[in-house]
Formats: structure tokens, sequence, C-alpha cells
């Protein structure tokens, strides 16, 4: 798969997750099998020793050297892409940290990247925005026309079974009227298909969100799809750049621990049942000694039922106590931590030796 003059041999992106989960480690070794991966840039400064004091510059510095990392790791396979919450802080400096570090991609979602086109017109990187809806591919193709005069290079649909923060309702999510991943992929296809024509450039189509086998990626491409995003999945390798106790946390999983959860930015999210959304059930509160204004849409102050930039960052050091652990549905269906070279293969049907 050729998208303007960058190679991808599998048609597979491994999803951006924060904080911590998905950076060089992670992604340098997805895209030396052939496939995108990509680095979550949300608090990714976490482990630099400034990170209270200067988050900012803690997060860019860090952004820049795990995409940096993570293309030596590839050595010159695949792609490296980056995804940028559209929901962060300093999004637009973000943007233009990870052009200038020579990421191959961006991907924005958790929220509509209305800006995107503009920050990435004229540079060699390929952007694309996070969909889960055909209104939202249209919304965003206009407006990538109007503002920048450029189409997105490919769309990822994010399904109602993805992990992490959702772009459904929650009353959908629970009760489990969400729109089919397929549904989404036709009406998404259509959507696109007057710009593809008017401006004769393809718009390729990622479809994320409950991709868990061969037999998913093989149902998604014969409807339609270019390729997927996994990200569940992908928590449980070797080379995954989390404390081995949050890989075991979804291995452990079982159907019932899944939950739909409120997130402080007011946004629908899934997550394993773990003992701080027990404690949260029973009225407590965990909030930061110090707020580091990490989202534009988190309310301050005690306002928030507990941190969630702090809580992600104990999940990536392993904490089970006060971590919060992203997962998509399927985590009950994780039974090993393997390689990432044995998952890939396993996804693109390879035996192996």
């Amino acid at each position: 798969m050729n998208i303007r003059g960058k190679e991808l041999a599998h048609g597979i992106i491994q999803g951006g997750m924060g904080v911590g989960v998905s950076l060089s480690s992670l992604a340098g070794s997805v895209a030396k099998e052939g496939c995108m991966g990509v680095i979550s840039s949300v608090n990714i400064g976490f482990n630099e020793p400034d990170f209270m004091e200067n988050p900012f510059e803690a997060n860019i510095r860090a952004l820049k050297e795990h995409i940096k990392k993570a293309k030596e790791i590839s050595k010159g396979n695949g792609l490296i892409g980056v995804n940028i919450m559209v929901a962060v802080s300093h999004y637009e400096e973000t943007v233009k940290a990870a052009i200038e570090a020579g990421a191959d991609a961006i991907i924005s979602g958790a929220g509509l990247p209305l800006k995107l086109a503009e920050l990435v017109k004229g540079s060699d990187t390929l952007f694309a925005p996070i969909v889960s809806s055909k209104r939202a591919a249209m919304l965003l193709c206009k407006s990538f026309v109007k503002k920048a005069g450029i189409l997105p290079d490919f769309l990822v649909i994010e399904g109602h079974q993805a992990g992490g923060h959702l772009g459904f309702s929650a009353d959908d999510l629970k009760s489990d009227t969400c729109q089919p991943n397929l549904q989404i992929l036709k009406e998404v296809k259509e959507a696109i298909k007057p710009f593809e024509e008017e401006f004769k450039k393809k718009i390729y189509v990622f479809l994320g969100g409950g991709i868990f086998d061969s037999k998913d990626v093989k149902e998604a491409t014969e409807a339609g799809a270019d390729g997927v995003q996994i990200g569940t999945r992908f928590i449980a390798t070797k080379e995954c750049d989390v404390d081995e106790a949050f890989k075991q946390v979804i291995v452990d999983s079982k159907e019932e621990d899944i939950r739909i959860i409120k997130s402080p930015v007011g946004m629908p999210a899934r997550a394993i049942y773990t003992p701080l959304l027990q404690k949260l059930d029973e009225g407590k509160s965990f909030l930061a000694k110090k707020c580091n204004s990490c989202l534009t849409a988190c309310p301050k102050g005690d306002n928030i039922p507990y941190c969630i930039s702090r809580a992600l960052i104990a999940a990536a050091h392993g904490n089970k106590e006060e971590g919060l652990f992203f997962c998509g549905e399927n985590a009950p269906r994780v039974k090993d931590i393997v390689t990432v070279k044995e998952l890939i293969d396993e996804l693109t049907c390879v035996q192996p030796l």
C-alpha cells in the first residue's frame, strides 16, 4: 500500500494509546514489521525529571526523542505515526513538533481536528482524522477543503468496541444500540466518494474498534476497508512500553470487568474495573496535587472526581490500585503476552518457520 509515497507492507495501524502505552518501543517494533506504529503524544513526557514543573517542554522534548527512537527501531520499514488528541493543551504546537521530528503521519481524534489540514499542509507528513460516523467524515472533509484546499490522506474509523475515549453517546454504548462497524464503514466510504472524485485522490480508510484476529481483518477488508486499526492486542506484547503489570491486567481481565465509564473530560470511555473505579463508585475522590492543565476539556479544581492524567500514568507504571486501565471490549479474549512479530504474523496469516 502506497499512501502519498509512503509504503506500508500491511494495512495495519497500531492504535495510539496513552499515557505511555504506545511509545517508541511498541511503535518502532510495529513499523519494523511493515505496519504503522503509532506513538501517543498525550503527556508523553511523564517520565521526564521536569514534567511536573514544565509539562509542555517535557512533553515536546520526549515526543521528538520517541519519534527518533522509533525510527531507529523500525530500520526504515513501515511508518511511524503520532496520535494527537484534539482535547490536549498545546495541540497546534504538538502537531508542529511531530512534523519537525519527522513523523510519517498524524492521527487525531477525541474531538474534531478542524485545524489539522492547515497545520500539516506543505509537509511530507500524512494526516488522518478519527471518525465514528459519516457525518463527522463529511464535515471534516468539507472543512479541510475550505480551510486548506486538501483532503486527508486516510481516515480511521473507531467503532463502539474500541478502548479509551469513545465517539458515541453513553446511552447508546450502555444499551448496545451503537451503529455497527461495517455500516459505518459503508456510509463513510459513500460520504467521501464525491470528494475523491472531485479531487482525483484516494482517501484510504482503516477500520478500528473490535478488530481482534485475522478473521476480523478479512471481514473489514472484504467490506471495503483498506486496512484496520488495532489497539488492545498490542498492549499484550513484549515490546509494549507499559509496565508488565499493565499487560497482566489485560490478560487477566474477564468480560464482567469491562465497563463504560464517564471520563473527567466529559466523554464516555471503556476501561477495566480496577480498585480506582471501585473506590470512585464509593464516592471517593483522587485529585492531583498539582494540575498541569493537560486537557482543555477537563474541569479544574474540585469539580472532577479524579485526575485522569495521574490515573493513566499510574497504570503505565503498573499501579493496580490507583491506575486507570483503558482497553477495548475484546480485552478478555487476550490470553497471552506475545511478540509484536508473532501478533502481526497471526493477523496477516503468516505461518511461523
